[in-house]
């Protein structure tokens, strides 16, 4: 199987300057199942002939008019699967973890199902941006074509059952990706999170639960699905927490330009010397200066385009890079110069295009 490259992260949308993607969650169990935790190989199976018969439906109603692609993940190398992880596809968890397992993926990738994860369907939608209320009417519109043949796990006073308590309720899980380089620069990230516990959020890093932050990108998501209805969540998080959330940043990031304008500017042009210089470059480093950069490119001091930007961070990502070049498979030495190489390649074309 080979994977297209049309992920969301690497697209812009609304408030992109702050917000990467809006994703929206909903965690389902079939009926007359055990959870996954208990569940044999054999079970496990059968929860994916149960989802896959929804799946194929040809009256699924899916965000995608192509449908989604079955991707049977015991089937598909590891490289592949770790792809996956990196463009926030699937967990990393799921990507490594072992037994029978699948992926509902649409053409355009925006649409996700996740099979025989924490929960036998974890039904996902991602797009980029600030476009929550367009992630969730796509995610639920999905949620309601499998529920036409797949009865879901549900309690008449806890509402939809969940392997984890935390998701019992609605199931629903809303989270945005923003990047906050400004909010570190003035020294307030701890700030952000005492303000995010506050809000109710819990906080993660660039791959979600167990990672940590990388370039200043943080996700933030509801930490309560039991006793909101899914309209009062979304409410919520998309008219009160998100905008309280970019003004965070921006207020930042003018803070920065009146009180450390040269620190800020050294940081962003050391940022493109590095990357267009370098010789070896592991995936941290470029992380890091590629979201220096990006700041630089949403304030106006690079005349570079923040979809090139975007693509780049997926794409020096060790998955992604081996795809770019095989080589850089061939072991970490032969990675890094691998990497470099790309991206001065990649900088030099950004430069050429704009005169």
């Amino acid at each position: 199987m080979t994977i297209p490259f049309s992920a969301a992260l690497s697209q812009i949308g609304p408030d992109s300057d702050v917000v990467v993607t809006s994703r929206v969650r909903i965690a389902r169990n079939i009926s007359g199942f055990p959870f996954i935790c208990r569940a044999s190989n054999a079970v496990r199976l059968e929860i994916m002939r149960v989802v896959k018969r929804a799946v194929d439906r040809p009256a699924l109603s899916s965000p995608s008019d192509r449908g989604l692609q079955w991707i049977d993940l015991q089937a598909v190398p590891s490289r592949e699967r770790v792809l996956l992880a990196e463009r926030h596809l699937v967990s990393r968890h799921f990507a490594n973890s072992e037994g029978p397992r699948a992926l509902a993926l649409s053409h355009d990738e925006h649409a996700s199902v996740m099979v025989n994860e924490e929960d036998h369907l974890r039904i996902q939608y991602l797009c980029a941006g600030s476009r929550l209320p367009d992630a969730f009417a796509a995610a639920f519109a999905l949620e309601c074509g499998l529920a036409e043949t797949t009865q879901f796990a549900f309690h008449s006073r806890w509402g939809y059952l969940t392997a984890c308590p935390t998701n019992v309720g609605s199931g629903i899980r809303l989270s945005a990706m923003l990047h906050l380089p400004a909010v570190q620069i003035m020294g307030e990230v701890e700030r952000i999170k005492r303000a995010a516990r506050e809000l109710h959020l819990a906080v993660r890093g660039y791959y979600g639960e167990g990672s940590e932050s990388a370039g200043d990108f943080f996700q933030f998501s509801n930490q309560q699905t039991l006793g909101s209805s899914e309209d009062a969540l979304l409410a919520d998080f998309h008219g009160n927490v998100l905008p309280r959330l970019i003004s965070y940043e921006r207020d930042a990031r003018a803070a920065a330009l009146e009180r450390h304008r040269n620190r800020l500017e050294d940081l962003v042009f050391r940022a493109r010397a590095n990357l267009s210089a370098a010789r070896l470059l592991t995936a941290a480093t470029a992380t890091r200066d590629l979201s220096r950069m990006r700041l630089g490119a949403v304030l106006g001091m690079l005349p570079i385009n923040l979809a090139r930007l975007q693509r780049l961070l997926l794409q020096v990502q060790p998955a992604h890079l081996s795809m770019v070049d095989p080589r850089a498979a061939d072991g970490e030495e032969v990675e890094r110069e691998v990497r470099a190489t790309f991206v001065r390649q990649e900088l030099a074309q950004s430069s050429t295009d704009q005169e």
